[in-house]
């Protein structure tokens, strides 16, 4: 039954959007299928128009500009049409910098989880005439690696205010903790993603870095379950958490590369890079992937994870 009510909602929508004048009750009758066909009885005229009623009604709240007037004056009957300037979307029109500032927020998402939809964003703008190539954009372009596979999820809960439930590994502590959070937002900080909330085991504001989530994030609840703070700052959740990184890298980059490395750098002086950091294994594949242009100078285990991934990687 809902498959031929939608199928009978669309026909009458291209049927009213076919036409410059307006239609009567009967001609719709007539051209739209899933209509009872008249056969002069009283029972079928009362049943199409309690169904075209309902039809009417589904129409209007769903947005669509069903017009109801008269091809004339003599007219008695009300007639009905939808108009095509009223019902089609307008142009999509970017002035040059925010075509710019699209493209580029496209290039930002390099895996597969995320990059799929954001070309396919592209593909529907360059359709409709709207260039949005970043190419021309001045500068180092970023790269945020968007393949944890818990950020979908957490962004999911966020925008529809659901809470989560998850595995935290903590650093230093050898065993995952379950954790349950009122998601307010996720943002990236120092090339590190983070989710930032309400912590209800700990009854307080907390922020998590997602590369220590494990296992699978399980969203509970119901939409708008709660509400982030007005004055919540995520960014300063993030930056002002206690410190994690015990641990000190020093690397050398040549000329003006590697941007990645120096966004996370502590300090630069003379391009001798210093980087804090708790996690060996994503630290060695930033500098890795900026190649032949950075020495790691210490410590010795950096080093060795270093050139590990780069062997690795010749094999």
């Amino acid at each position: 039954m809902a498959a031929r009510r939608t199928e009978r909602l669309v026909n009458l929508v291209i049927c009213l959007l076919s036409t410059r004048q307006y239609l009567t009750a009967e001609r719709i009758r007539s051209a739209v299928p899933g209509y009872e066909r008249a056969d002069g009885s009283r029972e079928s005229d009362d049943a199409f128009k309690r169904m075209f009623e309902r039809d009417k009604a589904e129409l209007r709240d769903m947005g669509i500009p069903l017009e109801t007037g008269r091809n004339s004056y003599f007219d008695s009957d009300d007639v009905y049409r939808i108009s095509r300037r009223d019902y089609e979307l307008p142009p999509v029109e970017f002035e040059p910098a925010e075509a710019a500032a699209v493209g580029l927020a496209a290039r930002l998402w390099q895996s597969a989880t995320l990059g799929e939809p954001a070309r396919a964003a592209l593909i529907k703008l360059r359709a409709a005439g709207t260039d949005v190539q970043a190419g021309g954009t001045p500068g180092a372009v970023p790269q945020v690696d968007a393949s944890d596979p818990s950020l979908p999820a957490l962004i999911d809960a966020a925008r529809l205010a659901r809470p989560v439930r998850f595995d935290y590994l903590k650093a230093g502590s050898g065993t995952a903790q379950r954790r349950t959070l009122e998601p307010w937002g996720v943002l990236s900080w120092r090339s590190r993603w983070y989710v930032a909330g309400f912590d209800r085991d700990r009854g307080e504001p907390r922020s998590f870095r997602l590369s220590r989530i494990t296992g699978k994030v399980e969203t509970f609840g119901t939409a708008g379950e709660f509400t982030r703070p007005d004055k919540a700052n995520l960014l300063e959740m993030v930056a002002g958490r206690d410190p994690e990184a015990s641990n000190i890298a020093r690397i050398r980059v040549n000329g003006g590369t590697a941007g990645q490395l120096r966004r996370i750098a502590d300090s630069d002086l003379d391009g001798e890079l210093t980087i804090t950091y708790t996690e060996l294994p994503w630290l060695a594949r930033q500098v890795a992937s900026a190649g032949s242009s950075v020495t790691v100078l210490s410590p010795p285990e950096l080093i060795d994870a270093v050139v590990e991934r780069l062997r690795a990687v010749i094999a």
